[in-house]
């Protein structure tokens, strides 16, 4: 078994994750989802190196031992210590600790907490502190001195952040230990990756280029890359190029990218942006071209079926100061039909068939509560595009879609933000 941490969009992680492994070939089953932690079985263990590919998993972990979350109760609810000394030993014989490594004269390790059972989430600081003195105490009885990494009082949630666990080691020294609480199960594993948010950031402020009101994350734009199915050696189109940010991903996916705008500084800077990237990730055989034109004539630019995947975000409206009424949001996403319609349509020429068109639309917050947002998935299949669901049946043990799993978009939409971004998955 092994375990993903999402990012704070675990819907969206857990679309892109899905998506990836089925796009390499790579046999899996979703054991168990939550916001705090997933559990997937894999034909072939899926590699750590996996991580740098994603951008909607903060951690991966490797499952050493498992048990029944009634245990977990017994232990910290009713406070058993016979419950505790069983945990404690099956944390021991896991052979976990024993792997621990050392860069100095003592073991510095850690141990963070994902709960999906509400109950326990209360307690979750206690089981961290059992946890650490257990793996402290069997360190001690084997003549290793050690650290137990703490945290500040004011923290939430006793887990430790990807940027900790980069800069204490604890991913090369096997030790930091997930203790995930599921509803019926619980995993204990050691993270064997780790998301590394610095690269992530390069990209976005570091990139020579910079256009902040209207930018995509690199996160995001990585996520929109694998829903898209785009992988090594093809044709990646984005029609909405701006700077280039989903250029980028697809470059570092090791596909071929094409850009258009109709902004001709876009053009340019787009361009300078990936001659950076070429140069600063060594991309010596990256394949790239960025063109100026207008999105109604697409196909005229790239020609018929000459692409394998597009993904892009067009025009969203404009920066709102406050939350629109509904009247009015009503009135943005109007403005903004000719526009997606014009996309949907010439994204169908310029596709291959079996290509997939990953597209944002607004989501639009509204004074009455309820979000206003552009229908264009009827315009989609009355186009000929079949509609992508994230979640398939077959991704999920029991071959059924949880409920709260069913819908045909993602929606990214912060509580600041006034426009979130849903995220539509369409293929010829």
């Amino acid at each position: 078994m092994q375990l993903f941490i999402p990012g704070k969009n675990w819907r969206l992680s857990l679309a892109e994750l899905a998506y990836l492994l089925e796009t390499r070939g790579n046999k899996f089953s979703v054991r168990s989802f939550s916001k705090e932690f997933f559990v997937v079985s894999a034909e072939e263990e899926v590699s750590a190196s996996v991580i740098d590919d994603l951008g909607g998993t903060i951690k991966i972990g490797v499952s050493a031992v498992d048990f029944s979350t009634e245990i977990v109760k017994r232990a910290f609810l009713q406070k058993d210590k016979e419950a505790k000394a069983q945990i404690c030993r099956d944390i021991v014989a896991s052979g976990l600790v024993d792997k621990i490594e050392a860069e100095s004269e003592k073991v510095l390790f850690g141990v963070s907490v994902y709960c999906a059972e509400k109950q326990l989430r209360m307690v979750s600081k206690g089981i961290q502190r059992f946890v650490g003195s257990s793996v402290k105490r069997e360190l001690a009885g084997c003549g290793k001195k050690s650290k137990f990494m703490g945290f500040d009082k004011g923290r939430r949630l006793p887990q430790l952040s990807h940027v900790e666990v980069l800069k204490k080691r604890l991913v090369e020294n096997k030790a930091e230990i997930l203790f995930c609480v599921d509803r019926k199960q619980t995993f204990v594993a050691v993270t064997v990756a780790v998301h590394n948010p610095f690269e992530f950031q390069k990209r976005d402020v570091g990139k020579p280029a910079q256009r902040k009101i209207f930018a995509i994350p690199p996160r995001l734009a990585r996520i929109m890359v694998n829903l898209g199915g785009c992988t090594d050696g093809k044709v990646l189109l984005d029609p909405f190029c701006g700077v280039g940010t989903v250029l980028q991903e697809a470059l570092l996916a090791k596909a071929k990218a094409i850009g258009v705008d109709i902004n001709k500084w876009c053009v340019e800077a787009a361009t300078r942006n990936l001659d950076w990237l070429k140069g600063e990730y060594e991309l010596e055989n990256a394949d790239y071209r960025v063109l100026q034109g207008d999105v109604s004539r697409l196909s005229q630019k790239i020609g018929w079926e000459q692409v394998d995947c597009i993904a892009t975000e067009p025009d969203l409206g404009p920066a709102l100061r406050q939350v629109p009424t509904a009247s009015y949001a009503v009135r943005i996403a109007e403005k903004l039909e000719p526009l997606f319609y014009g996309l949907l349509e010439e994204a169908y020429k310029v596709l291959k068939s079996g290509g997939r068109l990953v597209v944002v639309s607004p989501w639009i917050k509204t004074r009455s509560g309820n979000p206003v947002t552009m229908r264009i998935e009827e315009k989609a299949v009355e186009l000929g595009f079949e509609r992508v669901y994230p979640f398939k049946r077959e991704f999920f043990a029991g071959d059924a879609v949880p409920r709260n799993l069913e819908g045909a978009s993602l929606v990214d939409a912060e509580e600041r933000h006034k426009i979130g971004r849903e995220i539509h998955v369409f293929q010829k």
